[in-house]
């Protein structure tokens, strides 16, 4: 999770969009400005992801690192980020 400079919010999640292992990036509501997922093959690469690249994106005022260690159904996730949009969106 990232809070982010106001004025630089899109040009921050566009940089995050470009960093190796970042997969997804949201832009949120609440004390947090932008949810970035990442897929990375093993927890010793979320280090040169953090130290390598997100310290080097302009706009980043705060960072948040949440680990997954299970996933449950991916239907019932996307499902999750589907709220507020019509079926065939979801689709």
């Amino acid at each position: 999770m990232v809070q982010a400079e106001r004025s630089l919010i899109q040009e921050t999640a566009a940089a995050l969009a470009g960093v190796p292992g970042v997969r997804e990036v949201y832009s949120v509501t609440g004390e947090w400005d932008i949810v970035a997922i990442l897929k990375l093959g093993e927890y010793e690469a979320l280090d040169d992801v953090v130290t390598g690249h997100l310290r080097k994106v302009a706009g980043i005022l705060k960072t948040q690192t949440m680990l997954a260690f299970r996933t449950y159904s991916g239907e019932l996730l996307d499902q999750g980020f589907g709220v507020g949009l019509d079926e065939s969106q979801n689709r």
